[in-house]
């Protein structure tokens, strides 16, 4: 059977894509998912329905594609989470549902991407959500993803001491982090619903299953894309161990900034020395595929609390926020720090995970942090191929902290919330720090190479396949998400971000991107 739109990656992106370009119905949808599939909600396992646990990131979790990428240096590979499930990274996430802010959208569009202002992407954040708690102009009610805010539930002490430790510090309180003016402390966004994860195959996906022109399967690995004189004419994919071909008037690439340039370069789409070097044979040379592969990292001040003070709260406890600008920067908002506990109720804490965490011979349950998030890194890494076989994954590097002023801000970050740590607030809640030393923070050589053994890492893998005008040569797709080169392709996902958003989280952006591109692609 032919199909008018073959989606490669059932992640939120495509679940987005499915959904929208399925409520045509004269247009048939074929999703293809790496991962199982769950279409009845009920059958959903409890490390996919259920928001407070990470079970589903642990490299043995049939979730995951337990992915293994270079960090720094001093690290070395570590574990990368990437979802491998129906719903894909937003069925595994942590459910923040931070909106890239403004000045993200303009900058996107001052590179060459004008349909990508703020101006002309709000209504497709609004069009993506549904705000249980705000209603004006910037904010979404009758959206497919719940977005929650002002949460009932007591409030945990780290979360507390958090809070009026910045407001001493003499930070701003913003009630609305999604909105024009995100700037200070705010409780952070969540699309968790009492407990549930709401993910992009639950809300968006869902109610559309029972449409008759779009069929979602599970357990099926594409291997690369078909074409036919520069035009994409399906893919061929493999499930159980059977090999076959999807024919597609239009095909489109949403398996994520790891996934997608990987599929392209094995479909003959990327830097030709990495295709020759393999033997792929060259249907269209594009070198950025695969480059300008940004993600945001996180430092841990980690800190024992006082015996009786609560680290966590039930479904409805707060988060909140700082969204702060470094000294000196010329990027408003480009650092982030947050406060949590260390771990989840796991008896394996996964080591290297998220981040290397230091106990120092503290339980990981008298354990708290602030984490400091460098929103707007100016390093970036990349993704390149490691063998022509589809199934071996490919090899990628985040290049984390090359750049001085990204070790500078960091560096920055930490000396910051030690101070916050040491501050009246925490006197009740913080027993002492236990990372990093005095003698580490003394140092600026020693701080720095402390923070390049321990930092840990988002999954905000993007920028991989990078929106551009003609003149970038390292632009992969133009702005309406069609790959350079080729007809009938398009790549929608976090891998077109040019710049990943300031804000520490890129799922909202993501179902945004998605939202924008099925106009285009269902208008093709």
């Amino acid at each position: 059977m032919k199909y008018d739109v073959v989606i490669v990656g059932g992640g939120a992106a495509g679940s987005v894509l499915a959904s929208r370009l399925a409520a045509n119905a004269n247009t048939s949808v074929l999703l293809l998912e790496a991962g199982p599939d769950y279409p009845d909600p009920a059958n959903l396992p409890d490390e996919i329905k259920f928001g407070h646990t990470r079970f589903a990131e642990a490299p043995d979790s049939e979730h995951n594609w337990a992915l293994r990428g270079t960090i720094t240096e001093e690290q070395g590979e570590i574990h990368v989470a990437q979802g491998k499930v129906i719903g894909g990274g937003s069925s595994i996430n942590g459910q923040a549902m931070q909106r890239g802010f403004p000045e993200d959208f303009d900058a996107w569009s001052s590179m060459g991407n004008h349909e990508w202002s703020y101006a002309k992407i709000l209504p497709y954040f609004r069009k993506s959500e549904q705000d249980l708690d705000i209603r004006d102009d910037f904010h979404g009610t009758d959206g497919p993803m719940p977005v929650r805010r002002r949460q009932s539930g007591p409030m945990p002490d780290i979360q507390k001491a958090f809070h009026e430790a910045c407001l001493q510090e003499g930070y701003g309180a913003t009630e609305d982090t999604n909105g024009p003016n995100p700037s200070g402390i705010g409780v952070s966004p969540s699309n968790n619903l009492d407990g549930v994860r709401m993910s992009a195959a639950m809300t968006y996906l869902g109610p559309m299953r029972h449409c008759l022109n779009l069929t979602v399967r599970g357990g099926v690995s594409v291997r690369k894309v078909l074409f036919q004189d520069l035009k994409a004419v399906g893919v061929e994919a493999e499930s159980g161990g059977e090999v076959f071909t999807v024919e597609a008037d239009r095909v489109v690439l949403s398996s994520g900034a790891i996934k997608s340039p990987h599929l392209l370069m094995l479909s003959g789409i990327g830097p030709q020395d990495q295709l020759q070097e393999f033997d792929i044979p060259l249907v269209h040379e594009l070198p950025g595929v695969g480059q300008s592969l940004w993600n945001h990292l996180s430092a841990q001040v980690a800190f024992k609390v006082k015996n009786g003070a609560t680290l966590v709260g039930d479904v409805d406890a707060v988060h909140f926020s700082l969204h702060y600008t470094s000294q000196g920067s010329s990027e408003a908002n480009d650092m982030l720090l947050r406060t949590s506990s260390v771990v989840d109720e796991r008896v394996e804490k996964v080591p290297g995970l998220r981040t290397m965490y230091l106990a120092g011979g503290v339980s990981p349950e008298e354990m708290g942090r602030i984490s400091c998030t460098l929103g707007l890194p100016e390093g970036s890494g990349y993704v390149k191929l490691a063998s022509a076989d589809a199934s071996e994954q490919p090899s990628f590097n985040y290049c984390f902290l090359q750049h001085p002023n990204d070790i500078r801000r960091v560096r920055e970050g930490v000396r910051m919330s030690v101070k916050l740590l040491e501050s009246d607030p925490y006197k009740d809640v913080a027993d002492y720090r236990i990372q990093p030393t005095d003698e580490v923070l003394s140092d600026d050589d020693a701080l720095d190479l402390w923070i390049r053994q321990t930092v840990g890492t988002a999954r905000h893998v993007s920028g991989t396949c990078k929106m551009g005008p003609d003149s970038d040569p390292m632009a992969v797709v133009d702005q309406y998400c069609r790959v350079k080169g080729v007809e009938r392709l398009w790549v929608v996902d976090a891998s077109v971000m040019p710049r990943v958003p300031r804000s520490g989280g890129c799922h909202a952006t993501v179902l945004m991107i998605a939202e924008r591109a099925a106009d285009w692609i269902g208008a093709s």
